[in-house]
């Protein structure tokens, strides 16, 4: 059987918990059925605040508490980067390691530019995905896995204008299907949906923001037909909400989606019991205390 494709979305809430005329408002025929046929999670873990990518990325990949883990006082939602504490966790707990000690095969999709690599020299301030692949010793932009921009063919900077067509990115969710032949585990790390959710605003967001976040969702949908198109095991999830309330450039406390085909999604509620899940599918058994080690 082939691997899993995860589209680990950033900032992107469930669709039943956007306000009206949210971008979700719009035609995406693989993805709204593939939601709807899923799971909304709660990504607050009972905090108070609003969830973080660095806590709640930190959750889906090692199906432990990490906002639990941070701070005093019942925990911390803490972000966009790991701090030494998640970095700990992510060292000894995340599915690319608990992966690779086992002999599987996991990689990260995205493209990394020479410049991103010379940031990290100068400022080492990876993600949580990248962080953990690099510490399970996997190579950035693997050979045999086709390199994925996480803006899905858009320009990074405003307008953002269109560099890919949306069959491009199809052909692409093609290409990372085959990929899953040769390994247990694929990853995209789409973070693009994040930045776009940032530049909300009180009064509505500029008319370029939100024609960005239309076509991102568009595009995810298009690669996301792809990969199913080509037969793969495909799991969409996000970390929080942001995208999908353009009225504010903060995150949001929205449920956020646990979806997928081909794959078992359980009984899970929240962002941490998402994670056990997908270990669960390698084999693999809840974290134990032993494992994350002392917090920090």
């Amino acid at each position: 059987m082939n691997g899993v494709l995860w589209l680990a979305l950033d900032g992107v809430g469930h669709p039943v918990d956007a306000p009206p005329g949210s971008v979700w408002e719009q035609e995406l025929p693989t993805l709204r059925p593939l939601l709807e046929a899923g799971r909304a999670l709660d990504a607050t873990l009972g905090v108070p605040g609003l969830p973080q990518s660095g806590t709640g990325q930190s959750c889906w990949l090692t199906g432990t508490d990490a906002v639990r883990l941070m701070g005093k006082g019942g925990g911390e939602h803490f972000g966009p980067h790991p701090g030494p504490t998640l970095q700990r966790l992510l060292r000894r707990a995340s599915l690319p390691v608990r992966l690779t000690r086992a002999g599987a095969r996991a990689a990260l999709a995205n493209h990394y530019v020479p410049q991103y690599f010379q940031a990290q020299e100068r400022r080492p301030r990876m993600g949580c995905f990248p962080f953990s692949f690099v510490a399970a010793g996997q190579a950035l932009n693997p050979p045999g896995v086709p390199p994925l921009g996480a803006t899905l063919g858009l320009e990074y900077r405003a307008p953002f204008a269109p560099f890919q067509t949306q069959e491009e990115v199809t052909r692409l969710g093609q290409a990372l299907a085959r990929a899953t032949d040769d390994h247990d585990l694929i990853v995209a790390d789409l973070w693009f949906g994040d930045l776009l959710g940032h530049r909300g605003r009180a009064d509505g967001p500029l008319p370029d923001t939100r024609a960005a976040a239309l076509a991102y969702l568009a595009r995810v949908d298009a690669l996301l037909r792809g990969a199913l198109e080509a037969g793969a095991r495909v799991v969409v999830g996000s970390d929080h909400g942001n995208l999908e309330d353009l009225g504010t450039k903060g995150h949001t406390v929205a449920r956020v989606p646990f979806a997928g085909t081909g794959v078992d999604l359980g009984t899970a509620v929240n962002v941490v019991q998402a994670g056990q899940v997908i270990a669960g599918w390698f084999g693999l058994k809840a974290v134990d205390d032993a494992e994350i080690g002392p917090r920090l």
